[in-house]
């Protein structure tokens, strides 16, 4: 797998399932990384997702204040830690966000945008931020699982800036939430179809 693969697999046209490119910034990041083609195919989709949920919050309820572009490049970015532990592409493991983090701040990114690559698994820490509830939803939902405690954060975020009550909110998060699952196998075909290590 060459640089210019890597860098083909994050902003090419894809049709099944159409999936938004990367944001520049973090397809050149992971061009210069050599980053695993499943790696960049899985941040693809996560990115694809995050962007689907950062629209619907914009539009279903514009008094929730958020970084839209930060959720973007922390959902295309949460996971690039994976290049410097690469036995967690294929196994569980967690040493990757704290490399991530690091890694993301010597390639010289911001610590609020290279925050996302220790913060998508710990949403549930005091402090967190709608841009991170954002990118964990969009990292757990893009395979179609449902966290109900993240939800309900997310929830409990939505209620308070639209002044919803929170079973309203539920609801139409729910809708959106299941209509993006519908599709989660062709996601997860797209991503098994790259291989985890470069050929």
């Amino acid at each position: 797998m060459t640089l210019t693969n890597v860098l083909s697999i994050a902003v090419d046209e894809t049709r099944d399932p159409p999936l938004r490119p990367l944001p520049p910034r973090a397809a050149a990041l992971l061009q210069r990384l050599d980053a695993p083609p499943r790696l960049v195919a899985h941040l693809r989709a996560v990115h694809d997702v995050a962007a689907r949920l950062a629209g619907w919050a914009q539009e279903h309820c514009p008094a929730l204040e958020f970084d839209r572009d930060a959720v973007l490049f922390g959902a295309a970015t949460h996971d690039i830690g994976k290049t410097l532990r690469r036995g967690e592409l294929s196994g569980p493991g967690a040493r990757h966000e704290e490399a991530g983090r690091e890694l993301l701040l010597a390639h010289g990114v911001e610590a609020s945008l290279a925050r996302f690559a220790g913060t998508h698994a710990s949403w549930d820490v005091p402090g967190v931020g709608v841009e991170d509830l954002l990118v964990s939803l969009a990292d757990k939902v893009w395979k179609n699982k449902r966290v109900p405690a993240l939800e309900d954060s997310v929830v409990a975020r939505l209620s308070r800036a639209g002044g919803r009550p929170e079973w309203e909110e539920f609801l139409r998060l729910d809708e959106v939430l299941t209509a993006i699952g519908e599709v989660a196998d062709r996601r997860l075909a797209y991503q098994m179809s790259h291989p985890v290590t470069r050929r």
